[in-house]
């Protein structure tokens, strides 16, 4: 089976280097660092320094893995990180939240799975320990990994019902590539169960590293500087919406009984999309101004009803900046984002019914207070109405938004214990 696979790889390898340089129109990134793609590097690093690889294929993934990334770091002071991704917004993430580490933090693009690319990988950058976050299973990659020794760890595990049922109509290849993995630390004890279906063996439960994140001082700084420029003004903010959903919010936005003063910012998940979003906008004749407008000593003009948020790496400022959170891919049947960044900055978080993807943590989140879930676009302005134009309301659910996110916190010691003995 896994034969056939390499060989669809193989086969479809002109369509997806042809697809990428498509999507490089939008995104330039795309056009960058082919070489690693392919699994073809310089000359072999000279340093004999210790390397954990540690996989996170794009942004939410690199925010997430951030507190793992220290803890490593700090318990293993003479080892390097080789810090992989699959997109170039997750790569700019890493650039970012990892300069202050300097040279002990190496990255690269994952080379596709062809098998013989990540074989070049490995012989490469010679990892003790494969470290990939969260849903990702390369079957050729770790196949790889087994040949070479090359421990392989799922860490901050999650695995929703649907994707269980997707990974079973795959049969032997994924059956094969779970049995391949060493060790999976799975976010709860019910994706632990599916996970231990597809037939990993070793599985524990750490809880999820995103309640270990910590808000960078200068992203508070800048939610600060932001909400400065807003004023006074109520804000509702729509965090990483996907396509679809902005058309929705718009529309019930048009329909709502916000107050009159009230700012709507809306912060689509993909830069690609920034420009058509704004179109989208405009379209409905609402006042629009963009994020990047905005100089340090600008403000949001009084009859800006909807702010565009078009940077990269400032959703914790733009969390920081809101009095009220909506978070995206929940309208449509598309999973869900995560809600713990909002909680963790105290901000009472509204959700949409399709969260299957954070199903527990969304569970949770609800039945402590700190979320509400809305039906669709019009419940969200509903509620967004009652939530702004009733501090004391506000703060209570904010409040209690703080509490579960630091009630849940501790996952990444959890983690580095169990990945421990992998490392000795």
């Amino acid at each position: 089976m896994r034969l056939l696979y390499t060989l669809a790889w193989w086969l479809a390898l002109p369509l997806v280097l042809a697809r990428l340089w498509l999507r490089g129109r939008q995104e330039p990134g795309y056009r960058q660092h082919w070489g690693e793609r392919l699994g073809c590097y310089g000359r072999q690093p000279a340093s004999a320094t210790d390397t954990i690889w540690l996989h996170a294929v794009s942004v939410g993934e690199t925010r997430a893995a951030e507190p793992l990334i220290d803890a490593l770091l700090a318990a293993w002071p003479a080892c390097r990180i080789v810090l992989t991704h699959m997109t170039p917004t997750g790569r700019a993430t890493g650039k970012s939240l990892f300069a202050k580490h300097g040279a002990r933090l190496v990255q690269s693009y994952l080379p596709y799975d062809t098998g013989a690319m990540p074989a070049r990988f490995i012989r490469h950058f010679a990892p003790r320990i494969c470290i990939l976050m969260e849903t990702e299973v390369w079957p050729n990659l770790i196949h790889q990994c087994n040949r070479y020794k090359v421990p392989v760890v799922l860490a901050n595990a999650r695995l929703s019902q649907r994707s269980l049922g997707k990974a079973q109509r795959l049969g032997k290849l994924i059956a094969d590539a779970a049995r391949g993995i060493t060790l999976v630390a799975a976010q709860t004890q019910d994706d632990a169960d599916r996970v231990r279906q597809l037939g990993v063996r070793e599985v524990v439960v750490t809880g999820s590293i995103k309640f270990d994140v910590v808000v960078p001082e200068a992203a508070l700084a800048t939610g600060a500087a932001l909400r400065s420029a807003i004023g006074q003004r109520p804000v509702l903010l729509c965090a990483s919406t996907r396509e679809g959903e902005e058309q929705l919010i718009l529309d019930a936005y048009t329909r709502a009984s916000l107050p009159a003063n009230a700012l709507l910012l809306i912060v689509p998940r993909h830069p690609q999309r920034f420009d058509e979003v704004e179109k989208l906008i405009a379209a409905q004749g609402l006042a629009v101004q963009r994020r990047s407008s905005l100089a340090q000593d600008d403000t949001v003009s009084a009859g800006t009803q909807v702010l565009l948020g078009d940077s990269m790496g400032e959703m914790f400022a733009y969390y920081a900046a809101c009095d009220c959170a909506f978070v995206g891919g929940s309208l449509l049947p598309l999973g869900g984002q995560n809600l713990i960044e909002p909680a963790a900055l105290g901000k009472p978080v509204l959700i949409g019914p399709h969260t299957f993807n954070f199903a527990l943590v969304t569970e949770q989140a609800i039945a402590a207070g700190g979320a509400a879930l809305v039906a669709d676009a019009d419940a969200l302005m509903a509620q967004g109405a009652i939530l702004l134009q009733d501090p004391a309301r506000l703060s209570s659910m904010g409040q209690r938004a703080l509490a579960f996110a630091n009630q849940h916190r501790g996952a990444t010691p959890r983690t580095i214990a169990a990945i421990q003995p992998l490392l000795r």
